[in-house]
């Protein structure tokens, strides 16, 4: 049975005598488009970038697992509310989770037919690790029980229930995420094993049941039970992390208004952790770097996309899918060129392949080289996707900057020794002190004025203010489409 809560008792899911749409599903689109007038750019607003898309790819028909986008109308009605929801947005959350519930067949809460979802932001301008996403919301203990008699596999119901755990106390509560990780470093020596990869059913257990300890003892309340509270829980999260420092800090740098609001959106998981036959993975339709017409990307296999994004992992080439799962590629290969085509320019895609079954879970406009705008805009002519006018706007004044960015004297490179190299994810070349955490590059590049190089072994949406700062980013982890990358 599913999970009877206060909270839902006090829904009728009479929502649509409401006055105001805070909530659409994703093929919901032609009401957002009825909403603002049909202006594309106004349903990005509304729906934010990463809900109108994922609403536009169902209207197409790719394969986007069911959800529902809150509006940043709804963002903005719960800050101008001080932090309250406005009068209808909850009931309108449950009636689309039980419209996910008739779409999928499962039921959220429900043991022995589970519907878990993932909770991310999306505002109407991309702004990479910005903003917090929790995965896995719906598991309670319960639920896992009924979980791993469905699927025989509780290695694979920990995994995720610890990262729900983990996500939840530092996205939602606060709670330090080095302090989880440093229960995985020590899970992983005591085991004497050296990836994540090869831990255990018993030690995710093990682990899961520390990070609830930990849980309690930084907000004094057990890890929430139930699966509605969560996802309250959760999407308040979201809201708040519009007002949050980092996402001001990128706001400011990157010229985005402060009153947008970010949507919230809900989306059926799917898992690219099932096994040897499940993916997640990025991948741009075009070389970021030179413009390339090729597919380019990172993936790992029996991996959630966190992994892949959040640099934690060592990732793999997309060209090694081709090899390890052709037919996969070849489906995604058409759905990127089909997108593009669409969207008329370079797209980003975040994908899950889960048991042979491919899932779009996101599309936005790519970010590229300065190298790589002015080729793509040209090829683009030559394919028939954009004008010769168009083209010409798309490139924009100051990335003739990276024609002009610092790079190394080339007859130093030859008598330089070189310690290491890895993979450039922008141009030029950077000189400056090493600081290990984000909070001493912004200070010394802040009150001392000293250029940094900002080194750690992966980065996080924490460190963006660190980022901002340096001058260059170096990781030992991480591929080109990790947020370090992205924001670089």
């Amino acid at each position: 049975m599913a999970v009877k809560t206060p909270i839902l008792d006090d829904v009728e899911n009479n929502y649509e005598e409401l006055d105001t749409k805070y909530v659409y599903l994703f093929n919901e689109v032609e009401q957002a488009e009825k909403y603002v007038g049909g202006d594309w750019e106004d349903v990005r607003a509304l729906l934010g970038g990463k809900g109108a898309n994922l609403a536009d790819m169902t209207r197409l028909g790719v394969p986007v697992p069911p959800g529902f986008t809150a509006s940043t109308a709804a963002c903005n009605a719960y800050l101008d509310a001080g932090e309250t929801f406005p009068e209808g947005l909850w009931e309108q959350e449950v009636a689309a989770v039980h419209a996910i519930e008739a779409a999928t067949g499962k039921t959220f809460g429900d043991p022995q037919n589970p519907l878990l979802v993932s909770c991310r932001s999306g505002a109407k301008f991309s702004m990479p690790g910005m903003m917090d996403t929790i995965l896995n919301i719906g598991l309670n203990d319960e639920v896992v029980e009924g979980m791993i008699e469905l699927t025989n596999d509780d290695r694979f119901v920990y995994d995720l229930y610890r990262r729900l755990v983990q996500m939840f106390g530092s996205v939602v509560m606060g709670v330090p995420d080095e302090v989880f990780e440093a229960v995985i470093t020590a899970r992983r020596k005591n085991a004497g094993v050296n990836s994540d990869a090869e831990l255990t059913a018993d030690d995710w257990r093990v682990v899961t049941k520390r990070f609830k300890e930990i849980f309690r003892t930084y907000t004094d309340m057990p890890f929430p039970a139930d699966p509605y509270e969560q996802l309250r829980l959760a999407t308040e999260a979201v809201f708040k992390s519009w007002n949050g420092k980092r996402a001001i800090d990128y706001r400011n740098a990157a010229g985005i208004a402060h009153d947008l609001g970010t949507a919230v959106n809900i989306q059926t998981m799917v898992f690219g952790n099932m096994g040897d036959n499940s993916a997640t993975g990025v991948a741009m339709s075009r070389n970021a770097s030179t413009g390339e017409k090729e597919l380019e990307g990172d993936f790992l296999v029996n991996a959630q996309g966190e992994d892949v994004v959040a640099g934690i992992r060592i990732t793999q080439p997309l060209s090694d899918l081709k090899a390890q799962m052709p037919e996969m590629y070849g489906e995604f290969e058409q759905i990127a060129a089909r997108l593009e085509k669409h969207y008329r320019n370079m797209q980003d895609m975040e994908f899950t392949i889960e048991q042979g079954k491919l899932w779009l879970l996101q599309t936005r406009d790519g970010k590229r080289t300065a190298q790589a705008e002015v080729r793509i805009a040209v090829d683009m002519v030559e394919e028939g996707l954009i004008t010769q006018a168009e083209a010409v706007a798309r490139v924009k004044p100051e990335q003739v900057d990276f024609f002009l960015h610092p790079q190394l004297d080339s007859a130093a490179v030859k008598e330089a020794k070189k310690i290491a190299k890895g993979l450039n994810v922008s141009p030029g070349a950077a000189v400056g002190q090493i600081a290990f955490d984000a909070d001493t590059a912004e200070r010394w590049a802040k009150e001392d004025g000293l250029p940094v190089i900002m080194v750690r072994p992966e980065t996080k949406p924490d460190d963006v203010h660190g980022m901002l700062a340096a001058e260059g980013i170096l990781t030992s982890r991480g591929g080109r489409t990790s947020h370090a990358a992205l924001v670089a």
